[in-house]
C-alpha cells in the first residue's frame, strides 16, 4: 500500500506530464482500482469535470471497480509499477523545481549561517527562476531547525544549512537533539569550511600566542574565553589540553555577544569564526593571538597558527554544508548538487567568501556524506577524551 501511494503521490507532483499516453491510462486505472474514486480523486489533480468522467467510467469503489473488471487485466500490476518507477523519477527530476523552496537555516538572522543561506538561495532563486525562501529556526545551538529539517517531506522542496555543530558536535553533548545526523538527512554539498580566530583584549599583558599560554599557565582558570557554539566550546577545551592550560569556556548565544563582552573588558578572550571579530582586530579594539587553521590565513599574514607556536597537530575548523530530508531522490539531490556547486565556484562568491577567511569547497553528495561521517567520530573521541558529559 506504501507503494502505491508514493506512485500517487509521484503522478500528483507530475500532473501525469512527461510519461507516455499507453502508461498513463494503466496508472489512472491503478489508481482508481487500488483508493477508489474519490480517494484518487483527492490525490490527483485532475479537474472537476475528468474526474466525474472517469468515476462514471471506472467506478466510484474499489468494488464497483472490481466488479466491472477495470484494473491491471491489461497488463500484469507488478509491470505497471515498474514502469512507473522508472518513468516518474526522471521526468520529476525534469520538472523540479516547480514550486517554492524552503531554505532552512537553523541559527538566528545576521551571522555567517544566514550569509552563506542567502547568498546561496539567491544564486538559485536567479538561476532556476523560482522563488526559495530563508526561513530562520534558530534555538539549542542548531538543534531546533535541524530537527524541523529532518521532518519535512523528502521531495526536494525543503533543504537546511547544517554545520559542524548541529551534525557532528550537538549530538554527543545533548542526550537528545531529536534526529539522527546520518540517517535522517541527505547530503548535497560540503560549502564552506573556515577556521576560528583567537582574539584577547588589548588590556591582557601578552602580545603573541606563546605569551598567552605563559600567562595562562601562571594564571590558571582566571582567564574567561567567550564561545558561541559547541566547535567554538570545544576549540577552548582541545586548547586547554594541547597547551596544558585552564581557560573557562563562557558559552554565550551568538558570536556578536561573546565579542561585545570582550570588548567591553569583561571576559578577556573569545573564540570564534573571523567574520565577527576581523573588523575589531583591524582597528586596533581586539589583538588576534592565532587562528586554529593548518596554515596561515591570507587576510591576516601576520597571525600564526596554534600548531606553529609550538603545538602541533592543533586544527580546528568550522565548516557549513547543504542536505534535504532522507529519502530525497538522487536525482533530485544530483541536481541541487550542480546548482549549488556552480554557486560555490563563481568567482564573485570567492571573493564574498575570502572577506571573511571562509573557503568554499562544493564537494559531491557522496563526498559530503563520507564527511560527516568521519567528523561524527572526530568529535565523538574528543568529547569523550575530555569527559564533556551529554546535557
Amino acid at each position: 500500500m506504501n507503494e502505491m501511494r508514493t506512485l500517487a503521490t509521484w503522478i500528483a507532483d507530475l500532473k501525469l506530464s512527461g510519461i507516455p499516453n499507453s502508461v498513463k491510462v494503466y496508472a489512472r486505472r491503478f489508481i482508481v482500482a487500488n483508493f477508489g474514486c474519490h480517494i484518487a480523486g483527492a490525490m490527483l489533480p485532475w479537474s472537476q469535470v475528468y474526474r466525474d468522467v472517469l468515476c462514471r467510467t471506472h467506478g466510484s469503489t474499489r468494488s464497483a471497480v472490481s466488479k466491472k473488471g477495470v484494473g491491471m487485466s491489461a497488463l500484469p500490476r507488478a509491470l505497471v509499477i515498474a514502469v512507473l518507477a522508472t518513468i516518474l523519477p526522471s521526468a520529476s527530476a525534469q520538472q523540479y523545481p516547480s514550486k517554492l523552496i524552503r531554505f532552512i537555516v537553523p541559527y538566528p538572522p545576521g551571522g555567517g549561517t544566514d550569509f552563506l543561506t542567502r547568498l546561496l538561495a539567491k544564486n538559485m532563486s536567479e538561476a532556476w527562476d523560482q522563488r526559495v525562501l530563508v526561513e530562520n529556526r534558530p534555538g539549542a545551538e542548531g538543534n531546533v531547525g535541524t530537527a524541523i529539517a529532518a521532518k519535512e517531506p523528502p521531495d526536494g522542496y525543503t533543504i537546511f544549512l547544517g554545520t559542524n555543530t548541529s551534525l557532528t558536535i550537538n549530538p554527543f553533548t545533548y542526550r537528545n537533539v531529536g534526529y539522527n545526523p546520518i540517517t535522517d538527512f541527505a547530503p548535497i554539498t560540503h560549502a564552506t569550511t573556515q577556521p576560528y580566530f583567537i582574539v584577547a583584549h588589548p588590556s591582557l599583558p601578552v602580545r603573541s600566542f606563546k605569551e598567552f599560554v605563559a600567562f595562562a599557565r601562571a594564571n590558571p582558570a582566571k582567564l574567561n574565553v567567550g564561545t558561541s557554539g559547541s566547535s567554538a566550546m570545544l576549540a577552548a577545551e582541545l586548547l586547554n589540553v594541547s597547551a596544558k592550560i585552564k581557560i573557562t569556556p563562557i558559552p554565550y548565544k551568538g558570536s556578536g555577544p561573546a565579542l561585545l563582552e570582550v570588548l567591553a573588558g569583561q571576559i578577556e578572550l573569545a573564540i570564534g569564526t573571523p567574520a565577527g571579530p576581523l573588523p575589531f582586530v583591524r582597528s586596533g579594539k581586539l589583538r588576534l593571538l592565532a587562528v586554529t587553521s593548518s596554515k596561515r590565513l591570507d587576510i591576516v599574514p601576520d597571525s600564526p597558527t596554534v600548531a606553529e607556536s609550538g603545538f602541533p597537530g592543533y586544527e580546528v575548523t568550522g565548516w557549513y554544508g547543504v542536505l534535504a530530508p532522507g529519502g530525497t531522490p538522487n536525482n533530485i539531490v544530483a541536481k541541487l548538487n550542480a546548482e549549488l556547486v556552480r554557486t560555490l565556484r563563481l568567482p564573485q562568491t570567492k571573493e564574498l567568501l575570502a572577506r571573511s577567511a571562509v573557503q568554499p569547497v562544493g564537494s559531491t553528495a557522496e563526498e559530503f556524506s563520507a564527511f560527516i561521517k568521519s567528523e561524527a567520530v572526530k568529535w565523538g573521541e574528543l568529547v569523550k577524551q575530555l569527559g564533556i558529559e551529554a546535557q
